[in-house]
């Protein structure tokens, strides 16, 4: 799933904190991909598939899924 890398800057600030969501602003492409680059988002703290979960937080329920 395609989703704008300011969510994910966003949530790998809320959930990690701001030096992982710096280094993650200069390391992610504009349109992160949760298939393609789910080694960086590991890299940063961040599981895919809680990115994406409706519950805990995830943007999920943001991006209406």
């Amino acid at each position: 799933m395609q989703i704008p890398k300011q969510q994910v800057i966003d949530f790998i600030k809320s959930k990690v904190g701001g030096d992982k969501a710096g280094q993650a602003d200069s390391e992610l492409p504009d349109q992160v991909d949760t298939d393609r680059d789910a080694g960086l988002l590991q890299k940063f703290g961040v599981d895919p598939k809680e990115l994406l979960g409706g519950s805990g937080g995830g943007l999920g329920s943001k991006l209406g899924l």
